[in-house]
């Protein structure tokens, strides 16, 4: 089974990831602070794919463009703090 497909839309200092996967959508919103700085907002996944890994593919692919663009994540979302607490190889990307 391949990996599903994460789409980025930014407007304006608004973002949102949205990863699609069996018809069901999950998504990662954010707010943009400056261009070295966004706080992740939200992560929603609906109960169709809790358990799937599609909050942490959303969290993965954040940290990816982190890496790549130099920006810094705060992560106000729960969720993503959480998993920022599990992956101490990430702490290069976050502010907290």
């Amino acid at each position: 089974m391949s990996e599903p497909e994460i789409t980025r839309a930014v407007d304006g200092t608004k973002g949102r990831y949205v990863l699609v996967q069996d018809g069901h959508e999950a998504d990662l919103t954010y707010s943009i602070l400056s261009r070295q700085t966004i706080i992740a907002d939200h992560t929603g996944v609906p109960d169709a794919l809790r358990g799937s890994g599609a909050g942490l593919a959303l969290v993965t692919r954040l940290v990816a463009d982190a890496r790549a663009e130099g920006f810094k994540i705060v992560p106000l979302c729960p969720f993503v703090n959480a998993q920022r607490r599990k992956h101490p190889d990430w702490a290069d990307v976050f502010n907290v």
